[in-house]
């Protein structure tokens, strides 16, 4: 076929198109670019996904350690403020000895 007849069948193609008509979708040039078509987008979203579970991983594993750390800095707190509570009770006994001391001392006969 030479490049006239192509033409010429091109032209006479693009005005059947263009006549109010509707393409016909039995032709093989419209399957393969439905095809090609559906191929990229299916590429497509596939590419996405994956960009989104490495995103999602990454987001994770950053999450993880913040928590990790966040969990080390409420264990030290914690220790501290054990440290604080066995002071207090440290310093409860004493008092309650003192006070034991004094009722002794004030009120002899209640021994």
């Amino acid at each position: 076929m030479t490049a006239i007849a192509r033409a010429g069948s091109l032209s006479s193609w693009i005005n059947r198109c263009h006549d109010g008509g509707v393409i016909e979708v039995t032709e093989p040039q419209v399957w393969t670019l439905i095809g090609v078509f559906a191929s990229a987008m299916f590429a497509m979203f596939a590419t996405m996904s994956g960009w989104f579970v490495r995103v999602l991983r990454a987001e994770v594993g950053g999450l993880r350690s913040e928590m990790g750390g966040l969990r080390a800095e409420m264990n030290a707190k914690f220790e501290r403020v054990d440290a604080q509570f066995d002071r207090v009770d440290v310093k409860l006994l004493h008092l309650d000895r003192d006070v034991q001391a004094l009722a002794r001392r004030v009120f002899p006969e209640h021994d």
